[in-house]
């Protein structure tokens, strides 16, 4: 762990552009390193918090295919849509770059010519899959089949996202191209590999040896099993159409593998701000007085902490992370987030449908983020959240305060008399929260260190509660003076505190409190006086506003959809029955008809006994749709029958016919019936 360092190089993991960004990218990387940067900013210190759209690999390739477009609209459309939410949303990015930058294509090519000139890299022949009908190497993720590990039938070529199991295509039982359906054929073709078995010393002693102590439990045993399990070389080439050209000779039609090119964008991009701001990039990757950290989720700890840092101690001349605090997965109301699944909360989405409740949403994140173990998002907790937390707590404090200022003062800060034991001890207490605050942030342990935020609202909330100025008031004036002094203080800390966390709560209170740009994390410990007396505020505004029951059925409806259109597009047809010739079909008599009575069966919790005017009778047809229809609610329901099957005796009733039924969606009984109004006994040809 690098002490007092001189800058922080902060990077948070490149956004896949083939979907937009969701909770679970804020919960698990962005609001954590934003969290992180702004508090470091507060500090003073020389901050580069970098990132950028990843916009190479098959995850682009297999959306354009699917959406019919070329690989470079859909970069164009989802960069377009991440770069607006992150700004609406107030990540403070830096720089936030593109991979499809020229700047990144040269930085990429360059990173790799110099470990293939340091003869870094093994070349080698190797058969891969390859569709012959597609004309086409198959890439790790246009493959599916069964998983040696767990059986699960829709493997990927790279991960079963089922037992988490990192595979080969090649591994794949009953391989199938996901390009034409066709079963692919081995194919010789030339790559290079990152022999990560030359690193396992180095990365024994840097990450096993050398973090021990100060890395987050899951980071370091994901690091462990790997090496444990012994590392061994890994291509950063592959056959695409799509991405960056590997920059050597032989290597025609080969791009870059994406997870050698992605983080070099983290370099590429400090180039382009430091070109932009006119800075030296070079000492924000390789002074050793620099501290790097990088912000990612769990599926990308190999990545980060193994792999990349094989490339740059292969290269040579940059740092290496101090520190890689990657966080578990948030879930969505007890379900595994997806994209492909449209299963998540979409930000650009959240923005347009709560308006100026970013930090609703952040707080709710940050409350109950993932650091160490999967969590689960639910529109019930983010309302509580919002609530009984933000508006009862944070909100209640700050509109006290400021109502009784204007009331009694027209918004003038009062001089204090002389402290009371209760007002040094208060004023002592919130001395006493940034080096409480700082230490959770310092150790990455930010849902610790919002609950201490929140402690010094509390730490209002009881003042007021205890010392009942409006009570005080009548009898003892002064006294107040000294308490809305103290009250207001605790305010102005609120202003400077909460600003990593809730940046757009901290501005509009320093806005309420005139008191914008005055203050930095230190002040609040060091300054005898946050608000002088005589300066005056303005009136009160509502910090929070309470979300209604209404709001969040809405989104749970929406979920509920969601679920409804996945069931449909999921389920799998029966498949057809044996060939029948037309003669057979014409001896079933199916006609339209009308239920005009309906009665549960006596004993029976399935079947319904229905009267059906079938246009030629009125005949009793015993269903077994009690389950899902009461008798009240089909009454007038137009059916189709089939009219002359057998008459059947259940449980002493006989049933002259049958109703044609089928499943909707989500599994339930919906009738078959015609859609325009064809009289009853009217024959179905």
């Amino acid at each position: 762990m690098i002490q007092n360092p001189k800058r922080y190089t902060i990077t948070a993991a490149l956004p896949y552009t083939n979907g937009p960004i969701h909770i679970g990218h804020l919960a698990g990387v962005y609001v954590p390193a934003d969290i992180y940067s702004r508090y470091l900013r507060l500090q003073g210190k020389d901050v580069a918090f970098i990132c950028g759209s990843d916009e190479h690999g098959v995850a682009i390739s297999m959306k354009a295919k699917k959406e019919g477009i070329t690989p470079q609209e859909v970069i164009d459309k989802y960069d377009g849509i991440i770069r607006k939410s992150f700004a609406d949303f107030g990540i403070s990015f830096d720089n936030y770059s593109r991979t499809s930058a020229k700047i990144h294509h040269d930085t990429a090519q360059e990173f790799f010519r110099t470990l293939y000139d340091n003869g870094d890299f093994i070349e080698e022949v190797t058969e891969q899959l390859y569709d012959a009908k597609a004309n086409q190497f198959l890439a790790d993720r246009f493959v599916v089949g069964t998983c040696p590990k767990c059986g699960n039938d829709g493997a990927y070529g790279d991960q079963c996202e089922n037992c988490g199991s990192t595979l080969n295509a090649t591994d794949l039982i009953n391989p199938k191209s996901t390009i034409t359906g066709e079963t692919p054929v081995l194919k010789a073709t030339k790559h290079w590999f990152l022999p990560l078995d030359r690193y396992t010393e180095f990365l024994t002693e840097w990450v096993l040896v050398g973090h021990k102590s100060d890395w987050k439990p899951n980071v370091y045993g994901q690091v462990k099993s790997w090496v444990d399990g012994g590392l061994e070389p890994r291509a950063v080439t592959r056959d695409l159409d799509w991405g960056i050209d590997v920059p050597v000779e032989g290597a025609e039609g080969k791009k870059l593998y994406v997870w050698f090119d992605a983080p070099i964008g983290y370099i590429s991009s400090t180039k382009e701000w430091a070109l932009r701001e006119g800075k030296d990039w070079e000492p924000y990757w390789k002074d050793e007085d620099t501290k790097l950290v990088h912000f990612i989720g769990k599926d990308n700890i190999v990545f980060h902490c193994i792999i990349f840092p094989a490339m740059l101690k292969a290269e040579g001349s940059y740092i290496l992370p101090d520190n890689v605090p990657a966080n578990e997965f948030l879930n969505l109301e007890g379900n595994k987030l997806s994209t492909s699944k449209n299963w998540a909360v979409w930000l650009h989405e959240y923005l347009e449908e709560f308006p100026e409740k970013q930090d609703v949403l952040r707080y709710a994140l940050t409350s109950n983020a993932p650091e160490t173990k999967d969590n689960d998002f639910t529109w019930k907790d983010f309302q509580a959240r919002n609530n009984n937390e933000l508006v009862a707590i944070f909100g209640n404090f700050i509109n006290r305060v400021v109502v009784l200022t204007n009331k009694y003062y027209d918004g003038f800060i009062p001089t204090s008399n002389e402290l009371s034991e209760v007002d040094e001890n208060t004023l002592a207490e919130l001395k006493a929260y940034p080096a409480v605050i700082s230490s959770s942030v310092e150790r990455y342990r930010f849902r610790e260190a919002l609950g201490e935020l929140m402690n010094v609202a509390r730490l209002g909330n009881k003042y007021l509660a205890d010392e009942e100025p409006w009570k005080v008031m009548k009898d003892n004036p002064e006294r107040v003076k000294t308490q809305m002094y103290v009250a207001l203080q605790i305010a102005a800390a609120l202003s400077i505190l909460a600003e990593p966390f809730l940046p757009f709560t901290a501005a509009k209170l320093s806005r309420i409190l005139k008191n914008e740009g005055k203050l930095n994390w230190n002040d609040v410990t060091e300054n005898s006086e946050l608000i002088p007396s005589g300066h005056q505020i303005g009136e009160a505004e509502l910090l929070f506003a309470k979300i209604e029951d209404e709001e969040i059925q809405k989104q749970i409806d929406k979920l509920e959809a969601t679920k409804t259109a996945n069931l449909a597009e999921s389920k799998q047809p029966e498949p057809q029955k044996d060939l029948i010739q037309y003669e057979d079909f014409a001896k079933m008599d199916l006609r339209v008809g009308t239920i005009i009575e309906a009665e549960k069966m006596p004993k029976a919790n399935k079947l319904l006994v229905l009267k059906i005017d079938t246009g030629i009778d009125v005949r009793t047809i015993v269903s077994g749709i009690a389950e899902s229809f009461s008798p009240e609610e089909i009454i007038g329901k137009r059916v189709t029958v089939l009219a002359n099957l057998a008459p059947r005796a259940l449980r002493g009733v006989e049933s002259q016919g049958m109703i044609l039924m089928t499943t909707n969606a989500e599994g339930k009984l919906v009738f078959v019936n015609p859609d325009t109004d064809a009289p009853n006994g009217e024959t179905i040809n």
